[in-house]
């Protein structure tokens, strides 16, 4: 038998958030219509959440409330001393009355909305004193015998009155209380909704359950499918090499088209990032790339670069190798200093000159190859690191675009670059932006690993 369609109101006085609320819930910027201006939304709109392909819960945006306290005052004067309704036929009769089509008609459908739903959503805004009005509110909508759940939002302000509003509410026998900022919510306030939805809602609990992990685990894939995009953009720069003439205009030109090659391969990053978490591009304000530095030279003698080539020898002459001996290779011939080098090169570079022929020659005719500093994949990866945790805690009822402040991440300012980039810089393959690029399954194993590493390193500024 197919579970029934949750049905919940989203209800509360005018301006309080309450579509904002469901453009997070939903992460839909475009839900609605938000604005500073009391009274923004006039009628019912509704969305629907989906669990496996059927939709399990509809949420319902309504007007807010704007007259309570002379609304209430009403529902008394129809009382009559002999009748004794409950709450839900005294909202039907008022429903009703020609006043709920003329001076009450938006307090109306709010009512007419709860009746038809299975619980709502009280919306408050946390910076606002508890007045009369609100606890009005709050005796005609508990009329419609339906469970409320009070949400405070806003509650990152500075001046919030959280505590306040959670003693009025227990006053009101409403005791199960979410703080739930729409611009900027707790990575954990969808499970904690959800999960005092399911118990005022027990019989619907394990479908709101289920939502609940799912949505979670939408969240966990989103995140390593962020990292992942920004694994790939550090291993395109890292291993993008760009071919010059050594004199000064053809290096200016290269220095030139490398940059440019990076500052679109980040900006593309960027987009993808915006696009996975359902922001826009107006939702980030972001500068150009600071590049400054290139690394002149090739790193053909870096260890990784030795061992593809079946170079075997201990870190200690490898590390010889990138100091001294590329140097001696492409200015005196194969005089490489010893003799376990020469051997080495012997039985080791020249196999795999398929490989490398080319860049080699190229050196020998005074060629350049210029690739990005390591500072360059500092900043990016810190850049980058600092948008994602971002977009994780931003809302999409958010209206300020988004601008990252200098990262605190000495992680990565300073410590060892990930060997991951480093086996980057020995295989211009691996770029995307270069002219041979090859996906091999190596290259796709190194993506997941290093983006198993950006994602397990403590947020900037942790």
């Amino acid at each position: 038998m197919a579970e029934e369609l949750i049905k919940i109101a989203v209800v509360g006085h005018t301006n309080t958030g309450k579509t904002s609320l469901l453009r997070t819930l939903t992460r839909d910027t475009t839900f609605g219509e938000v604005a500073d201006s009391p009274g923004t939304t006039r009628h019912v709109e509704g969305a629907r959440l989906r669990l496996e392909g059927r939709a399990v819960l509809e949420w319902f945006d309504t007007p807010g409330m704007e007259d309570s306290i002379s609304l209430l005052e009403y529902l008394e004067k129809l009382d009559s001393p002999q009748e004794r309704l409950d709450g839900p036929a005294r909202i039907r009769r008022f429903l009703d009355t020609p006043e709920a089509h003329g001076r009450y008609e938006q307090e109306a459908r709010v009512l007419a909305k709860m009746l038809d739903c299975d619980a709502a959503l009280y919306v408050i805004d946390a910076r606002d004193p508890v007045l009369g009005k609100h606890r009005d509110e709050l005796a005609i909508l508990a009329a419609c015998g339906r469970p409320l759940l009070p949400v405070l939002n806003f509650v990152n302000a500075p001046a919030h009155r959280a505590d306040e509003w959670r003693a009025a509410m227990a006053r009101l026998g409403l005791h199960a209380v979410v703080e739930f900022d729409t611009v900027a919510p707790p990575l954990d306030g969808e499970q904690q909704l959800y999960a005092k939805l399911g118990v005022l809602l027990d019989r619907h609990a394990p479908a709101l359950a289920r939502l609940s992990a799912s949505l979670a685990a939408q969240r966990q894939a989103r995140r390593n499918a962020a990292y992942e995009l920004l694994a790939d953009l550090l291993i395109d720069v890292a291993a993008l090499h760009v071919s010059s003439a050594s004199d000064d205009t053809a290096l200016a030109a290269a220095s030139g088209k490398l940059r440019d090659h990076v500052r679109q391969r980040e900006q593309t990053c960027v987009n993808a990032l915006l696009a996975l978490y359902n922001f826009r591009a107006a939702d980030f304000t972001d500068d150009a790339l600071p590049l400054q530095g290139e690394r002149w030279g090739m790193d053909l003698f870096h260890p990784q670069a030795l061992k593809d080539m079946g170079v075997q020898v201990g870190m200690g002459a490898a590390a010889g190798a990138m100091a001294g001996a590329a140097v001696d290779l492409f200015s005196a011939g194969l005089s490489l200093g010893t003799g376990m080098l020469i051997g080495a090169a012997a039985g080791g570079l020249w196999q795999g000159v398929e490989k490398l022929g080319k860049r080699v020659a190229g050196k020998l005719r005074g060629w350049r190859e210029i690739s990005v500093d390591d500072a360059v994949l500092r900043l990016l990866a810190l850049r980058q690191r600092q948008l994602i945790e971002a977009l994780e805690r931003r809302g999409h009822a958010a209206r300020d675009p988004l601008r990252l402040d200098h990262p605190e991440d000495e992680a990565w300012r300073k410590g060892p670059l990930p060997e991951a980039l480093k086996e980057a810089r020995s295989r211009p393959e691996w770029s995307a932006l270069g002219e041979h690029y090859e996906d091999s399954d190596r290259r796709k194993r190194v993506v997941r690993e290093l983006a198993k590493t950006l994602a397990d390193a403590p947020p900037p500024g942790a």
